[in-house]
């Protein structure tokens, strides 16, 4: 499905066109909508199926911005896209990107936005929710805060108003249910992830999302993860915007905490690599896997109910240094023996 918008004032129109000969395709829509503006930028609509049904249009300069949504709700969706274009993404050199979720096919985060960052044709691809509002800050703002980015760090990939940067902190930049005008942290911050609600990436950098995880949950993270393998990192900025939802844990968020972190796991693993010419190990100690998982229990506990992160890391230190002081005296013990 294809989807251009023209801002003369037309009246809108449908026209359906024929596409069965391509097989495992779609027909094609083409739609024009009024838009209060007076330049042309244009939406295109991905199907959910593998195969992508494209329609070129006639570009008068590179695009800038792609900007990408899985869309389930034609009226928020609509809602957003209004305020883009009243905050300066109304050029030509834009264009807005639909995954399109509202029918029988579905699909999930990870596959519908790697498809958005397969078919974008901006310099950075915006992926966002469709229940984001662009307030003060547009266009401009973001091309200010980018430029930025670029002058701070050239390995740059990804960047979000939203993340964490360690234990227990935070950078935010963000209206939601939370709270208004929140703005948490010294920004521009280097971050380890996102919130999925507003990232940004640099599509030179060719970063994506893992090919074997699936759902709605931590593919922000996932992303940064990937870009940091790649060795680009992930940025807060501070762009502010509203997002109308305080986020959502539902059913299956503890089943995609499980499957992220074995995912992360096994990539992460210890291993030897066999090339033609050399053998390379990689990786950390293997059977410290849970005691690692210990320690993310307790230190996620300490976040959670306000204890001094710093006391909790010396005790926790301590008992390592404990723990392996125990254990040298019991191997040099036995060897003696």
């Amino acid at each position: 499905m294809l989807e251009s918008v023209n801002d003369k004032g037309t009246t809108p129109r449908k026209k359906q066109v024929s596409n069965s000969a391509k097989a495992g395709q779609k027909n094609i829509m083409t739609q024009k909508r009024e838009v209060k503006s007076s330049s042309t930028c244009q939406v295109r609509a991905l199907p959910c199926a593998a195969s992508v049904a494209r329609h070129e249009l006639k570009q008068v300069k590179q695009i800038a911005y792609t900007i990408a949504t899985l869309m389930n709700d034609r009226t928020q969706y609509d809602a957003m896209v209004e305020s883009f274009t009243q905050s300066g993404f109304d050029c030509d050199d834009c264009e807005f990107l639909i995954i399109d979720n509202t029918g029988k096919k579905q699909t999930n985060a990870y596959k519908g936005l790697n498809q958005a960052l397969n078919s974008a044709k901006g310099r950075y691809v915006v992926l966002c929710h469709q229940d984001i509002r662009l307030l003060k800050d547009g266009r401009k703002q973001l091309d200010a805060c980018l430029a930025n980015l670029d002058a701070l760090d050239q390995n740059w990939a990804v960047a979000s108003n939203a993340g964490g940067i360690g234990i227990g902190k935070l950078a935010i930049r963000i209206s939601d249910p939370h709270g208004d005008d929140q703005k948490l942290g010294d920004l521009p911050a280097r971050v380890a992830s996102v919130d999925e609600n507003f990232i940004v990436v640099k599509r030179e950098s060719r970063v994506g999302f893992s090919n074997d995880l699936n759902g709605f949950h931590l593919y922000g993270a996932d992303l940064c993860l990937n870009a940091d393998v790649m060795g680009w990192n992930a940025y807060v900025i501070d762009f502010h915007l509203a997002h109308l939802s305080a986020g959502n844990k539902d059913a299956s968020f503890t089943s995609m905490e499980n499957a992220f972190r074995s995912k992360w796991d096994r990539a992460l693993r210890s291993r030897f690599i066999p090339t033609t010419c050399t053998l390379l190990r990689i990786g950390g100690d293997p059977n410290k896997k849970f005691f690692r998982r210990g320690a993310e229990i307790i230190m996620k506990k300490a976040v959670r109910f306000g204890v001094h992160l710093k006391a909790c890391r010396h005790w926790l230190l301590s008992k390592l240094r404990a723990r392996d002081l125990f254990w040298s005296f019991g191997q040099r013990g036995h060897r003696d023996a």
